[in-house]
């Protein structure tokens, strides 16, 4: 899938494969939250197409990952597979009070009443 050079993927499912997130319905979340960058470009929409060599931003709670693709995911394999698809082109970055980024996604929320939201 990868080897294309017109190959692409879309971010969501890259990120979930990858194993960022655990639902590809919370990496939808983590894009349209505006956590996600690509290059410069903030990433609002799920849908945005992934290529091999593009540079990621993550703030992932108070911490921003540099991410460089390295291949496009085939599956959601175990952890030793997903760690093949990046390398981080920085060391995380942990971000400083003034500049806090707050989580609008609730996942301790999600996790504790699945049910709630839907009724």
């Amino acid at each position: 899938m990868d080897r294309a050079p017109h190959a692409f993927q879309r971010l969501d499912r890259w990120l979930w494969c990858a194993r960022f997130v655990k639902s590809r319905a919370l990496a939808a979340k983590l894009c349209a939250s505006g956590c996600v960058s690509i290059g410069e470009a903030p990433v609002r929409k799920a849908h945005q197409s992934l290529r091999v060599g593009d540079r990621l931003v993550l703030r992932l709670g108070r911490s921003e990952r540099y991410i460089e693709v390295l291949s496009l995911a085939e599956r959601r394999g175990p952890a030793r597979e997903a760690r093949t698809l990046y390398a981080e082109a920085e060391p995380p970055r942990v971000m400083e009070a003034a500049e806090r980024w707050e989580p609008l996604i609730d996942d301790e929320a999600e996790a504790t009443e699945p049910g709630r939201a839907r009724r």
